[in-house]
């Protein structure tokens, strides 16, 4: 009886190996995927695109993708210890901050991306 149970098991696992090649063949058209996928993501938020002077200024290139600005924007932040320790939404802006935030002196953390998107240069 105990080798009927054995057999059985043996069937399962030879099924396992054959599944497994079919797994690392479907893995690498997976990763033949990705590489289309990254390819793709030239658009949305990754996309780069021309900025505005004061945007130029402040991130010191031309063009610059949305995702891109926003992390050197909160890299200055980081840098500089503008967030409010007392409140952690709240970033105090320096001279160089008001120049792309509309000379505002506080922001709050959620307004950071609608007050960069003004300074993208919409293209067709």
């Amino acid at each position: 009886m105990a080798s009927r149970v054995f057999r059985g098991c043996r069937v399962l696992m030879a099924a396992a190996n054959k599944s497994s090649t079919g797994a690392k063949a479907s893995a690498a058209s997976t990763s033949s995927s990705r590489t289309t996928a990254s390819a793709k993501a030239q658009t949305g938020i990754f996309k780069v695109v021309p900025v505005s002077p004061a945007l130029r200024k402040f991130i010191g290139a031309p063009e610059v993708s949305r995702g891109d600005a926003v992390k050197k924007v909160w890299e200055y932040i980081k840098e500089n210890n503008l967030q409010n320790p007392a409140n952690k939404k709240e970033i105090r802006c320096d001279d160089k901050l008001k120049s792309i935030f509309e000379g505002k002196d506080t922001v709050g953390f959620l307004e950071i991306a609608t007050l960069l998107s003004r300074h993208f240069v919409k293209t067709n």
